[in-house]
């Protein structure tokens, strides 16, 4: 029979606590432990982001986490997340994240319960892994990254102890068995081990503890938030004058807007412009500091700051862009006035080598989509951007600049926070999503969408419009098509057209009659070529097939 001489939760047999080893002493009760073990992940986690916000090169361990995952999902997970949630799929990846963390915590406070320092060791190679995978991302110093990591893991290792020497224990039974009953009573004015006031004596100073380390997770992550804040990128923004593009967009005739309710604007907010990207935060980039350089087989490779770029001849032009993750009716389409330095004028006079067949564009986070040099200098309004829809680039859109291509989608041509531009071979280098089985090369295939009616709304009887947007950028929309039920295609009204580069508003009158019915559309583009009525998956170029949905006419 274990001999306990004192009250339970002191040691009895020379065992120190947190050696490693708990000897007959009573165990720490499982809810206190696993706390304990969630806490010290919380707090070592607070520390990285307090660091990675205070010290330039460190990084955020959950975000460096979150960033493998992405990197090393298979690509038919990341299109289900992406068709799923759409643009909600970097909080619930973060989410996730932070969740595994908790469960991982609460097992490192349950391992501790018999084995400290194998304990202290998991918390320790948690960091570790976040620190590994903080190398990947080309801002990352890794001599700071290590740092960080081990302040965090430190910080989470003496939270551990901590709480675990001040956890409430087990009572331990067969002594109390054995007790005589005045001493199981307690002595006057003393609480009795087993009554709830004993407990609760025994419990307060580990919930102290508790509300400390809650209070100290919650203060680091919250500074560390603070200082990677966009506050300075949105003064630098504010502060911004764009320069007059030297060729200006044409001006957009007064019919190029149909004005429908419900209709997407000719031109999409940049507000409400999609976003989809690898970067799981928005990277804060100062165009102070920033620069960008051309090199790889070129002749005269050189690098130009903001303000160089800035002062270099400017165009203008109305462009769509699409995702290669766009299903067919899809959202992850739009369309923006985008202002920039022409790519031919960079690339000529960097003077392009004999064999470079790819042009790379390199993200200040490490990612990297390519496309035919040959596309770079033929597409008149491809373009390094530095402005949408009038104002500088908004930071989730790829401030300071960015490049944007017509006729390509963004997976292989949108490099956004753009840092350097390599002219390579496909050979040689592949941008970041063609390992991961999409196709070396990307164009826009035609598409066309209804966004009005929307499917769940009720409709009344008679004249109804049906109304849309269709795109084929480089090619341009010649003609639109609507079909009712299995009726005959009829041609839709097209708005005016900006350029070959932007997509047209569409509508047809119908006259409703009750019932459930089935609108269709397709899209000719300008080479003539009609939208396939074949469905096809988004990869590995591109959805294919014509948007179909189903209405339902109420009684008159």
């Amino acid at each position: 029979m274990p001999d306990h001489a004192g009250p339970p939760g002191t040691a009895t047999t020379g065992a120190a606590p947190g050696d490693g080893s708990t000897g007959s002493r009573p165990a720490p009760r499982r809810w206190a432990v696993a706390l304990s073990g969630l806490l010290a992940t919380a707090v070592a986690l607070a520390v990285t982001e307090l660091g990675a916000g205070a010290v330039p090169g460190a990084r955020s361990l959950v975000l460096a986490v979150g960033d493998a995952v992405v990197d090393s999902v298979p690509g038919w997970l990341e299109r289900a997340a992406i068709a799923t949630l759409g643009t909600a799929d970097k909080p619930v990846l973060i989410g996730t994240v932070l969740l595994v963390c908790a469960v991982l915590g609460a097992v490192v406070g349950l391992l501790g319960r018999r084995h400290r320092t194998a304990a202290c060791l998991a918390i320790a190679a948690v960091a570790a892994v976040g620190v590994v995978a903080s190398f990947a991302d080309g801002r990352t110093n890794p001599l700071l990254a290590v740092v960080v990591g081990g302040l965090g893991a430190a910080a989470g290792i003496a939270t551990l102890l901590v709480l675990l020497r001040a956890a409430p224990h087990t009572a331990d039974t067969h002594a109390d068995a054995d007790a005589a009953p005045a001493t199981r009573a307690g002595s006057a004015g003393t609480p009795d081990a087993g009554t709830g006031e004993a407990r609760g004596v025994q419990r307060r100073p580990f919930l102290q503890l508790v509300v400390v380390a809650a209070a100290v997770a919650a203060a680091g992550a919250t500074a560390g938030r603070w200082l990677t804040s966009p506050d300075r990128v949105e003064q630098i923004r504010a502060a911004l004058r764009l320069p007059a593009p030297a060729q200006p967009a044409p001006p957009v005739p007064a019919d190029a807007d149909l004005g429908i309710a419900g209709l997407t604007p000719l031109f999409v907010p940049n507000e409400d412009f999609y976003r989809i990207d690898t970067a799981l935060t928005i990277p804060q980039v100062d165009s102070t500091t920033w620069s960008l350089s051309i090199g790889g087989m070129v002749d005269r490779p050189y690098r130009l700051t903001y303000a160089e770029l800035l002062a270099m001849p400017h165009l203008e032009a109305d462009i769509t862009l699409a995702c290669v993750s766009n299903q067919v009716g899809g959202q992850l389409v739009g369309n923006a006035r985008w202002q920039g330095v022409p790519l031919r004028a960079l690339l000529d006079r960097a003077g392009i080598q004999r064999g470079a067949t790819q042009l790379l564009g390199r993200s200040v986070d490490g990612f990297t989509a390519g496309f035919p040099v040959r596309t770079a200098l033929d597409v008149e309004d491809a373009m390094v951007a530095v402005a949408m829809n009038g104002e500088p680039l908004p930071a989730r859109h790829g401030f300071p600049a960015r490049l944007v291509v017509p006729g390509l989608y963004g997976y292989v041509s949108a490099t956004k926070w753009l840092t350097a531009i390599d002219l390579t071979t496909f050979e040689d280098e592949a941008g970041y999503w063609i390992p991961r089985g999409w196709a070396r090369e990307g164009p826009v295939k035609t598409q066309s969408r209804i966004d009005v009616p929307r499917a769940t709304a009720p409709l009344s009887p008679g004249r109804q419009p049906i109304a849309g947007v269709a795109w084929a950028p480089t090619r341009g929309i010649e003609q639109v098509e609507v079909r009712v039920d299995d009726g005959p295609w009829q041609s839709a009204r097209l708005a005016a057209a900006l350029d070959v580069d932007t997509w047209r508003q569409w509508v047809l009158e119908w006259d409703a009659t009750p019932g459930r019915h089935t609108l269709s559309v397709r899209a000719s583009d300008g080479t003539g070529e009609t939208q396939t009525d074949q469905r096809t998956p988004v990869a590995p170029d591109g959805a294919a097939g014509r948007h179909t949905i189903q209405v339902v006419v109420a009684e008159a």
